[in-house]
């Protein structure tokens, strides 16, 4: 029964192991969707002060 015991509990070690690398697998992932996307956000605030520079100076010219 012992020996039956800790075949249960080598199953369960093994696969909290298991879900632990997918874990960092899936966190790792994560990371890197959120530098891209914090990329793309900054490129996006660049790009839309850029906009707002010449509609400044289109204000500016009339005045």
């Amino acid at each position: 029964m012992s020996t039956e015991l800790f075949n249960r509990l080598e199953q369960k070690v093994a696969s909290a192991v298991e879900a632990l690398e997918l874990l960092k697998l899936e966190a790792e992932e994560l990371r890197e969707e959120n530098s891209r996307l914090k990329q793309e956000r900054e490129e996006w605030e660049r790009r839309l002060t850029a906009l707002l520079g010449k509609f400044d100076e289109v204000e500016t010219e009339r005045a």
